[in-house]
């Protein structure tokens, strides 16, 4: 009888063990995922707002190099299309739609003739997915 108890406490601690390693193995993988979509977003957001000061110069400089506004919104686009794909956190999800349609209204703006169009909307946008990106 004691052989038997020793076996089932044996056992008992085997399983135990190896449901904890599972749950910390699943923990820490859960926890790196979720810091490296933040990184991503981080990252991502980050090179949006280099777009936007691209933006921001082609704008001024629109008479020079009207093409500057529009590779710059390119920029932002693919950079959204990123952070879109990575995510699935509706505070970002709704920054990155915020910001795609600040870039649509300048594309419009652009595309109808205007040479300086208002571009704080895209500035905020982009200050917005900053700040929900950052962990």
């Amino acid at each position: 009888m004691a052989t038997s108890r020793r076996r089932l406490g044996r056992r008992s601690t085997a399983i135990a063990a190896t449901a904890a390693a599972v749950a910390l193995t699943a923990g820490l993988t859960t926890g790196c995922d979720a810091v490296n979509k933040a990184l991503d977003c981080v990252q991502t957001a980050d090179a949006i707002a280099d777009s936007v000061t691209e933006l921001q110069q082609a704008v001024e400089n629109a008479s020079n190099d009207p093409t500057q506004a529009d590779e710059a919104l390119d920029s932002i686009d693919k950079n959204l299309d990123k952070i879109g794909d990575k995510t699935d956190d509706t505070d970002v999800n709704k920054a990155v739609d915020d910001l795609q349609s600040a870039v649509t209204n300048v594309r419009e703006a652009i595309k109808n003739g205007d040479k300086t169009p208002d571009i704080s909307p895209v500035t905020d946008a982009a200050g917005e997915l900053t700040k929900v990106c950052t962990p």
